[in-house]
């Protein structure tokens, strides 16, 4: 076989450093996939299985995987109660039965 000849050049030389870089990139995306893949799927095959049986899962078993950092965690807060200025409010009473 023969080797590929290619036209020598700046553009030549420019196209074949965007190649390896572009290389290297898919390289790097690859590793860091297979890194983020590790561990077990969630809801496993099992849950799958007995949620097709109709049984309700309540927690999933943890996965091994790091917790997500796109989820915000929030803080649930309640209203204060009420202190002093006790006010009242309208109440409407049933009307009559009209014979």
């Amino acid at each position: 076989m023969t080797e590929t000849k290619t036209a020598e050049g700046p553009a030549t030389e420019a196209a074949k450093q965007r190649l390896a870089e572009a290389r290297d990139a898919s390289e790097v995306s690859r590793e860091q996939f297979a890194e983020r893949m590790k561990g077990k799927p969630t809801p496993t095959q099992e849950e799958n299985d007995l949620a097709a049986h109709g049984v309700h899962i309540l927690e999933h078993e943890h996965d091994g995987s790091a917790p997500d950092p796109n989820v915000q965690v929030t803080k649930t807060s309640e209203a204060k109660k009420p202190t002093g200025g006790q006010y009242q409010t309208r109440q409407a009473a049933p009307k009559p039965a009209s014979a």
